[in-house]
């Protein structure tokens, strides 16, 4: 029996050796879809020609050729990022039948390794959203109950990966979107110091603050896409240079002697008792291997979600002006209208929570209200990374939990776009300072998972990983019941 359920450094060992037929992998993993995603609803499309692939690929590893490190190894992509001549929708009616005409860095990077893309996963529209609720294709379902939101804007990337239908996947993280739908799916969800993947060939929805990121099973997994994905790109002159840095290597060394700064806001009011609970636990586990942690505060994060939504709004709205119909979205004749109530009818198809972030998005920075809403916006961030780097000068990881609060059911909150923003709460500050956050299964509490966050300083993120990795060893959880 094939296993789908190995990590992504045991398919790559077991695959090299030729214990393992890529081909069948792939075949057993386009079943394993076939037999589960009507239930989960992680996927938008299937790479068709998936088989072939691996095919070419087990003929190259068995004829000596030179194969790439994924060795054919089945990942999904977050579907809004482009593949050459496959369609890159962005869960948006306004793209529906949108073909990519390039590739993304990332996608061409792993293309090199040889890695296959078995499908695109399903996500909110255009990354807005934190359940997969607002996908124009209908919502992603959570694999440890189906009655529940798998967290979002990546949820199709981690329900994939968490049910087995993948290896590993790319998801963008703007506000938490790769880290939430990991913690609620209980898989690893990495989101990098800003610049260090190149976002070239992702759709934008907020610039300053969005990066790709990967959701893997393990966390050495996650730091051998990163390998594979980092680095600079003359296609994106956000990208910072990591002199090839190896994040796999000495991933194992501990964390003895650290300090661990534990975030009292994002421990605060409104969160959930198992919540608190599983960090309490985790910061214990820390403490066993060694490491030193107390309480820090960060003023300003209370005010970061309000900043959040204000700069990604109007980021957005600046970004989605695009959608004119003139270049892209739906083809309708442009006779017969005035320019208002074209641009009105080309933008009806978008999404109800896409059309909220535009309204704000176009009137947070107009006349007269700048000052009032941007301005503020942009000097909580300012401030924000002030305080989250004077507490980098004390310690060396900050601790909370990834979300304060459980996986709440589908529908549960989508008319209530309050508290549906406030679950990112501890996420956001990661994306408004620019640091490097990892998102770490740690509990299943009534067969929901529940997951810590560790955040690290600027260009920290082999320590990120190595601390994440200490963690993740202190942990046995049970697999997904799907």
């Amino acid at each position: 029996m094939m296993n789908l359920k190995i990590s992504a450094l045991e398919f790559v060992e077991e695959a090299k050796n030729g214990n393992v037929s890529v081909e069948e992998f792939i075949g057993k993993t386009l079943e394993r879809i076939n037999d589960v995603d009507d239930k989960l609803h992680a996927f938008l499309s299937i790479n068709d020609k998936a088989i072939d692939q691996a095919r070419d690929i087990d003929k190259r590893i068995k004829s000596g050729e030179k194969v790439g490190a994924c060795f054919g190894m089945p990942i999904s992509i977050k579907d809004n990022m482009c593949i050459k001549d496959s369609k890159t929708t962005c869960a948006s009616k306004m793209l529906e039948n949108f073909v990519a005409p390039y590739d993304a860095t990332v996608i061409s990077k792993l293309k090199k390794q040889d890695a296959i893309f078995i499908g695109k996963a399903n996500m909110d529209e255009f990354a807005m959203g934190l359940s997969t609720e607002f996908s124009a294709f209908g919502p992603s379902k959570n694999p440890w109950n189906t009655e529940y939101v798998p967290g979002g804007s990546s949820g199709g990337s981690a329900v994939s990966v968490s049910s087995y239908e993948c290896i590993a996947s790319l998801g963008s993280d703007t506000g938490g979107s790769v880290r939430n739908p990991a913690s609620f799916c209980s898989t690893v969800g990495y989101k990098p110091t800003y610049g260090l993947i190149s976002r070239y060939g992702l759709i934008s929805y907020a610039n300053s603050i969005e990066q790709i990121g990967p959701l893997t099973r393990t966390v050495k997994d996650t730091a051998f896409m990163l390998n594979l994905i980092a680095g600079i790109d003359p296609n994106d002159s956000t990208t910072v240079n990591n002199n090839n840095e190896d994040y796999l290597a000495n991933i194992d060394s501990g964390i003895e002697g650290k300090k661990i700064g534990i975030i009292t806001e994002m421990i605060g009011d409104g969160i959930d008792p198992e919540v608190m609970t599983a960090t309490k636990e985790a910061i214990s586990k820390l403490e066993g291997l060694g490491a030193i942690c107390e309480e820090v505060s960060l003023e300003m994060v209370k005010y970061s979600v309000a900043a959040y939504y204000t700069i990604t709004a109007t980021e957005a709205g600046s970004n989605l002006a695009r959608y004119d119909n003139l270049r892209y979205g739906y083809d309708f004749p442009v006779e017969g209208y005035e320019f208002n109530s074209y641009i009105s009818k080309a933008r009806k198809n978008f999404g109800p929570e896409v059309i909220r972030r535009m309204i704000i998005g176009g009137f947070v920075p107009s006349a007269g209200h700048a000052g009032k809403y941007f301005l503020k916006a942009m000097k909580v961030k300012s401030k924000l990374t002030k305080e989250i780097n004077e507490a980098f000068k004390k310690f060396d990881l900050l601790i909370a939990p990834t979300v304060p609060i459980l996986p709440f059911k589908i529908g549960e909150k989508i008319d209530d776009p309050v508290s549906l923003f406030l679950v990112d709460i501890n996420t956001v500050t990661a994306n408004l300072t620019g640091k490097p956050a990892i998102s770490i299964p740690f509990k299943i509490v009534n067969g929901l998972p529940i997951g810590i966050q560790l955040l690290a300083n600027s260009m920290n993120d082999k320590l990120l990983l190595q601390a994440a990795y200490a963690l993740e060893q202190t942990v046995t959880l049970p697999e997904v019941p799907i």
